[in-house]
C-alpha cells in the first residue's frame, strides 16, 4: 500500500502571522497569498475531508478565491508572492475540477488514504480495467464475440440488424450496471463519511472494488459506441 499523500500546510500567515484556520490559501487578516506547499484539494476549499460535498458552495467558494488569488492582483508583490499567487491559482483550478466530479472525487479521497486504485497498480499484464467481473464473465464472452463479428461484418461493408439490436440490449444492460455501481458508491460515501476510523476503512475498500467495476464496465460501454458508431 502507497503512503497517505501529505496535507501539511502553515498554521499562520507568514506575513502578520495570524492564525489561518479555515483560510490556507490567503490571510483574513492582511490579504496576503500563502505557500501551497502539500496543500490537498479538500483543505484548499477548507473542507472536510467527505464525499458530500456542497456543490453550489464549492462554486462560489472557486469563483471567491480565483479571483482573490489571480496573479494580476500580485503583479507589483514580491516575485515569491507572484509564485505563490501562481501556484494557488493552479492548484485551485485542479482542486475545483477533481471536487466538483463524484467519480474523481472518490479517487482522490482514495489516495489520499493511501491506497492504490487504478489501472498503474493492477499489475504487469493484469489491468484493473480489462479484468471480467466473476459475476459477468459469461455476458463478457458473448460480447466479446458479438463485438468482433459486428467488426468483420462492417469490414465487408455488409450490416447485421439481428447484431446490431443485440449489442444495443447489451449496452442498455451495462448502462443499468453503471448506474447500480453509482448508486452503490452513493451508498459506500456515505458511510465514509458518517464512520470512523474504525469503519472507514471497509467503505473505503469497497469504494476501490467498486471502481474497479465501474471502469470496467464503462470501457464495454465505449466498446460497443464505438463498434455501432454511437
Amino acid at each position: 500500500m502507497s503512503t497517505t499523500l501529505t496535507t501539511s500546510a502553515p498554521a499562520t500567515c507568514w506575513a502578520c502571522s495570524t492564525a489561518l484556520g479555515e483560510s490556507p490559501l490567503l490571510c483574513v487578516a492582511c490579504g496576503k497569498v500563502q505557500p501551497t506547499t502539500s496543500l490537498d484539494y479538500f483543505h484548499a476549499f477548507a473542507l472536510a475531508r467527505k464525499l458530500q460535498i456542497d456543490l453550489p458552495g464549492l462554486e462560489r467558494e472557486f469563483h471567491r478565491l480565483s479571483r482573490r488569488l489571480h496573479p494580476d492582483r500580485f503583479a507589483r508583490a514580491t516575485p515569491q508572492e507572484q509564485e505563490w499567487s501562481l501556484a494557488a491559482t493552479a492548484l485551485l483550478n485542479d482542486a475545483y475540477r477533481t471536487l466538483r466530479d463524484p467519480i474523481a472525487r472518490v479517487e482522490y479521497l482514495l489516495k489520499l488514504e493511501g491506497l492504490e486504485i487504478g489501472e498503474e497498480h493492477a499489475g504487469v499484464n493484469k489491468r484493473a480495467d480489462r479484468q471480467p467481473p466473476a459475476d459477468l464473465l459469461e455476458e463478457v464472452f458473448e460480447l466479446n464475440m458479438q463485438l468482433e463479428e459486428m467488426r468483420m461484418t462492417q469490414k465487408m461493408g455488409e450490416s447485421d440488424p439481428s447484431l446490431q439490436r443485440d449489442l444495443k440490449s447489451a449496452r442498455t444492460k451495462f448502462e443499468t450496471l453503471l448506474s447500480e455501481v453509482d448508486n452503490d458508491l452513493a451508498t459506500q460515501g456515505r458511510a465514509w463519511d458518517e464512520g470512523d476510523a474504525a469503519t472507514r476503512p471497509a467503505a473505503a475498500k469497497a469504494m476501490a472494488a467498486l471502481l474497479d467495476r465501474r471502469r470496467y464496465l464503462r470501457n464495454l460501454v465505449r466498446d460497443v459506441n464505438q463498434v455501432l458508431g454511437a
